[in-house]
């Protein structure tokens, strides 16, 4: 589910790439009854370098992901970048998770899973190799660990 979107009311109408990584649907069990909700993960980027990640949770899909958009907006961070790919390899961390990722020559692509993919591509990544070390694959860790390793990187 990708979708682009201007932002009015800005001087440059910058334009922003939405991904939904996952959606989760959660249930609690209470004296009167189920009471069902989801959570949305959702990155959000500019294709050339900015990137952002939330968690947005409501009763209805819709509204969870528009939560977590416009959260993502709030909170985007600069990745730096050479060319089409990373600088340099680096292990990003959070909790038990660990994500590997390493820059690749030209014509290498995204070599990712699900989750990491969808950060290449809103933050304007063409070639990397990533590798997830630990044996959990969690999609908000993944996405938390790989946001740690992004912001690790040195000019």
């Amino acid at each position: 589910m990708e979708r682009k979107q201007a932002l009015v009311g800005t001087k440059d109408q910058e334009v922003f790439i939405e991904k939904v990584i996952s959606i989760n649907r959660v249930t609690k069990v209470t004296k009167g009854g189920k009471n069902l909700n989801f959570a949305a993960l959702v990155v959000v980027g500019n294709g050339n370098g900015k990137v952002g990640f939330a968690l947005g949770k409501a009763p209805e899909v819709a509204e969870a992901i528009r939560k977590a958009i416009t959260s993502a907006k709030k909170r985007l961070v600069a990745v730096q970048l050479e060319n089409t790919t990373i600088p340099h390899e680096v292990i990003g961390a959070f909790g038990s998770i660990r994500v590997l990722l390493k820059p690749a020559s030209l014509g290498t692509g995204v070599i990712a899973c699900l989750a990491i993919r969808s950060i290449c591509d809103v933050a304007g990544i063409k070639n990397i190799l990533t590798k997830i070390l630990t044996k959990s694959s969690n999609p908000v860790n993944v996405v938390k660990a790989t946001f740690q390793g992004l912001q690790s990187i040195k000019p």
